[in-house]
């Protein structure tokens, strides 16, 4: 047993709230999980986590989970997340994204849940003006997804106004990777995000990789992105958990990556060298709204947090998902 709180994790069997898990675990935390299992699944979290499967719009059911579980703080993860999607069904992501936050947000005030920490996007800032991108540029989000997120901080700084509450808001760049010790990774079928393309492509499960603009105004034309390990974003929301419960009068929101960028052709030659293989890629245009580079100012969640990076390398992030990819094949039965 442990003296430390309980923490709800909302889509807890999903990519990123499934290494949460582990990390509050790891930590010495109590947890609680609320996945409707639309993406995630059960097998990602573990036997001796507390778990049920629902909707975090259904408040009475998270409402008794809450108080079931004795829960101090809401991580809350659960949503959607493909930026194409949310731009050909935008009711969609307003309502998983914005509406259901909304509902869990009331929850959390109604059963005395005091701290959230809401897992949020770069897309905020829609197409920055400049690189690093700092917390304090303009939010101009270009589609739904971010918009849906941005909707979300808002409330959530509407309601730590209102109510004795407070939060962090972290907002993501490229995620990606997996747990060192290969306990959870990113599983969803037809996955979008350019490492775990890659590795299925390396592996076999792919027949190729698309590289979308070759043009953009970079060192190889391809476009350049902050990729940061999830087992490091992870961290991070203990840390923001900690932060939130010794000081309850203050609210955080801030960048997550590694301030460095890579470049498509440059994710795509650390897969070939990790695993040893020729990715083929195919070149095509560029997707709209997609910018040049897209790297973060990390320079205040270093500051605020004892957020020191374990694995702010290329070839490790790669390792670490090749290293999934082939346990996900032993858990499905590929062939």
């Amino acid at each position: 047993m442990t003296d430390k709180p309980v923490i709800l994790v909302t889509g807890g069997a999903g990519y990123i709230g499934s290494h949460a898990v582990l990390a509050l675990r790891d930590a010495g935390y109590g947890v609680a999980v609320i996945d409707n299992l639309t993406t995630g699944f059960r097998w990602a979290v573990p036997d001796d986590v507390a778990f049920i499967q629902g909707d975090i719009e259904d408040q009475a059911l998270v409402e008794k989970w809450i108080i079931d579980q004795g829960v101090r703080a809401i991580m809350h993860f659960a949503g959607s997340i493909i930026v194409p999607e949310s731009v050909e069904n935008p009711l969609k992501y307003y309502h998983n994204n914005s509406v259901k936050s909304r509902a869990l947000i009331e929850s959390a005030v109604r059963t005395d849940v005091r701290h959230f920490i809401f897992s949020s996007t770069a897309a905020t800032y829609g197409i920055p003006e400049e690189s690093p991108v700092s917390e304090d540029a303009p939010k101009q989000p270009i589609n739904p997804y971010g918009m849906s997120k941005l909707m979300t901080e808002i409330m959530l700084q509407d309601v730590s106004n209102a109510h004795d509450f407070n939060f962090c808001a972290l907002r993501y760049f490229n995620v990606a990777g997996a747990d060192p010790l290969a306990r959870t990774g990113q599983s969803t079928a037809g996955a979008t995000h350019l490492i775990k393309v890659a590795v299925e492509a390396a592996l076999g499960k792919r027949s190729h990789v698309s590289v979308f603009g070759t043009d953009y105004d970079t060192p190889d034309g391809t476009g350049v992105r902050d990729y940061i390990h999830v087992a490091d974003l992870a961290r991070a929301h203990v840390l923001a958990l900690e932060a939130l419960m010794a000081d309850p009068a203050t609210n955080h929101i801030l960048n997550c990556g590694y301030g460095r960028g890579f470049s498509v052709l440059e994710v795509l030659d650390a897969v070939d060298r990790v695993t040893n293989m020729t990715i083929e890629r195919r070149m095509g245009d560029r997707r709209a709204g997609d910018p040049d580079s897209l790297i973060s100012d990390n320079r205040a969640i270093m500051a605020r947090f004892p957020w020191k990076p374990e694995h702010a390398d290329l070839d490790r992030i790669v390792s670490h998902a090749v290293a999934w990819e082939r346990k996900l094949s032993e858990i499905r039965g590929d062939a």
